[in-house]
């Protein structure tokens, strides 16, 4: 197999050769088709996140086949397409996983950090946590699906029963929850960097009503706002924006320091919360409303060769959507 590691912190990704893998008691091991890329895979190549295990394969918007089931795994066939998302495993016996939060588990393991992930040829996930996708979607198509979805999806419930909703930050999570929010009657306002038309047009062709600056106001004040841009600074920004009683919900896993703020515009009742990882339940309840509504993920493919190039094109704010690269 072929494999992109991450073998010191901050250094470009190197594609080396490995051993097949082989799969333990409980784990399927998969034919990687499609990795989307993820800006969490930059803050783990970046040491944003803490203790990153070195070396590590990263990647966890994983779609493959199933080439090898490991013993004990019932319920899943050689040949079954699966889905691999950002959290790999947990514990099921703490308290977190004992009330539900499994997302919350302090021993949980998670795709491409604390396990190697789908910048590769071949990948290994828990069986319990592999995700059977909907038939509608191609595995290219697909792959955004598991992570900027999933985190988006659950980022949209923090949010609350909001009629008018901004978004900021307008990447491979808002273009698919942009969409979300349009089937539930939602109205979306997205908020992209000031004069980036690209993306103003973008957020418009996928729902959003209106696409302004993330320095403007919006033309009524919302009900929620989700922040995915990893910019601390967006945090007082969007509080100005919501009314009182609203919610502004931080969905990123690492962001830049938030600036001190005046009180009078967290007052009112407004809340300022975040969200963290996933539960197995998001993914359930969100692939199933995928697969009764059509999501289009826009994508950009890449050679598994070219990952460096891919996470140059994303850090650099290039891509429209998701990046997602093809082993095969």
């Amino acid at each position: 197999m072929h494999a992109c590691v991450l073998e010191r912190i901050g250094e470009p990704l190197r594609l080396v050769e490995r051993p097949a893998l082989v799969p333990a008691p409980g784990q399927l091991r998969l034919a990687v088709s499609a990795c989307a890329v993820c800006r969490t895979d930059l803050h783990v190549i970046d040491g944003e996140l803490p203790s990153v295990p070195l070396p590590v394969v990263p990647g966890h918007e994983i779609v493959g086949r199933v080439i090898e089931v490991g013993e004990g795994v019932a319920g899943w066939r050689v040949g079954e397409r699966a889905g691999v998302p950002w959290l790999g495993w947990a514990c099921g016996q703490c308290a977190a996983c004992r009330r539900g939060a499994e997302n919350l588990c302090p021993f949980a393991r998670f795709t491409g950090y604390q396990q190697d992930g789908g910048f590769a040829t071949e990948a290994l996930i828990d069986a319990g946590f592999a995700l059977r996708i909907p038939e509608r979607y191609g595995d290219r198509e697909a792959a955004p699906l598991l992570c900027a979805g999933l985190i988006g999806w659950r980022a949209l419930a923090a949010a609350g029963p909001a009629a008018r909703l901004g978004l900021y930050g307008f990447g491979a999570a808002a273009h698919i929850i942009a969409q979300v929010a349009r089937h539930r009657g939602q109205e979306v306002v997205a908020f992209v960097r000031p004069g980036d038309e690209s993306a103003a047009a973008f957020a418009r062709a996928v729902g959003a009503r209106y696409a302004l600056g993330s320095d403007l106001a919006p033309p009524e004040q919302l009900d929620a706002a989700i922040i995915f841009a990893p910019v601390g600074a967006l945090v007082p920004q969007a509080l100005r924006a919501v009314r009182p009683g609203g919610t502004v919900v931080c969905a990123g896993i690492h962001m830049s320091e938030i600036p001190a703020f005046p009180y009078e515009i967290l007052w009112g009742e407004r809340v300022l919360r975040s969200v963290a990882n996933l539960t197995r339940r998001d993914a359930h309840d969100f692939l199933e409303f995928a697969g009764r509504h059509p999501i289009a993920t826009s994508t950009t493919a890449y050679p598994l060769a070219a990952a460096n190039e891919a996470l140059r094109d994303l850090r650099q704010g290039r891509i429209s959507g998701a990046a997602v690269l093809q082993p095969r």
